[in-house]
């Protein structure tokens, strides 16, 4: 990976296209090799169309594992793309569009993606919703905060709850945490507060599915250049984003996806469960 990143200023409109970023971040397309710590399995991600969500995706195919892809039907062209990366490794795909705000689509879709992969092993709570905002708390829209806390929270849960019945001892669970729940920004207070619910969901789960040999932990990245960036945030914004790090730039989706895969893998992490394991460049999450 480079040292830096220069994105110059751009914007687009919710919930933003990866193919429209310039550049357009690299989620391992050329530079993933997997060493297949995955064969055989089958993972569900959650928001797996683009950003960290198809990251993911390309390195567990890599890694020998079948995938399905759960996403927003708006962002077909997006999942469709991710889609191609994993036939080229030579893995099954699924594609579930849905709404995961939408309490039934949020339980239907562990048994879709058993249907078409057979059977799940992993599954990766990766969807989430994020907005900037100005003002404060006066200025929290009721609509927006439901739409995060659903979105970031009760889909994990709902997705969860209805995953579980397939899951086998070995299988795993990893949410997607955020900075956000460590060093939380002022305009952040919504998906902030649901990051930091998300690291509390994740150990208690961690308590109380070890017992049934599911591991569950967590990812908490920091600044990553994912398509939510130019299409919530203002035209400049890109152009510093990630400055603040010890690393003094962004990360890249690719730079996040291989933490996913170490807790993804029974032969590397299979000790590991209730952790919450940060990609930051170097902001901490303790």
């Amino acid at each position: 990976m480079p040292d830096q990143q220069a994105f110059p200023p751009q914007q687009q409109e919710p919930p933003g296209s990866t193919r429209a970023m310039q550049p357009v971040p690299d989620h391992g397309e050329q530079s993933y090799v997997g060493a297949g710590r995955l064969v055989g399995r089958r993972a569900l991600v959650t928001g797996g169309d683009s950003g960290i969500g198809r990251a993911v995706a390309i390195a567990f195919a890599r890694e020998g594992a079948d995938v399905a892809i759960g996403y927003l039907p708006e962002e077909q062209a997006d999942a469709e793309e991710t889609a191609d990366w994993v036939r080229q490794a030579g893995r099954r795909v699924a594609l579930l569009p849905g709404d995961l705000t939408d309490e039934l689509s949020a339980r239907e879709l562990p048994q879709r993606a058993v249907d078409l992969l057979g059977a799940l092993d992993i599954l990766v709570n990766n969807a989430g919703f994020q907005t900037a905002r100005g003002g404060g708390i006066d200025d929290l829209d009721p609509e927006r905060l439901e739409r995060v806390v659903r979105t970031n929270l009760l889909a994990l849960l709902w997705v969860t709850q209805a995953a579980l019945p397939h899951l086998p001892r070995g299988g795993a669970i990893i949410n997607t945490s955020s900075i956000q729940a460590y060093e939380p920004s002022a305009p952040s207070i919504d998906d902030a507060s649901t990051k930091a619910a998300i690291n509390d969901i994740t150990v208690n789960l961690a308590a109380e599915l070890g017992p049934r040999g599911i591991r569950v932990n967590a990812v908490a990245p920091g600044p990553i250049c994912t398509q939510p960036q130019p299409a919530t945030q203002d035209p400049d914004h890109l152009a510093a984003f990630g400055g603040n790090t010890p690393l003094g730039r962004a990360g890249q989706p690719a730079e996040v996806a291989p933490a996913f895969v170490f807790l993804a893998s029974q032969r590397d992490a299979s000790y590991v469960s209730g952790s919450v394991l940060g990609v930051t460049g170097g902001r901490p999450v303790f």
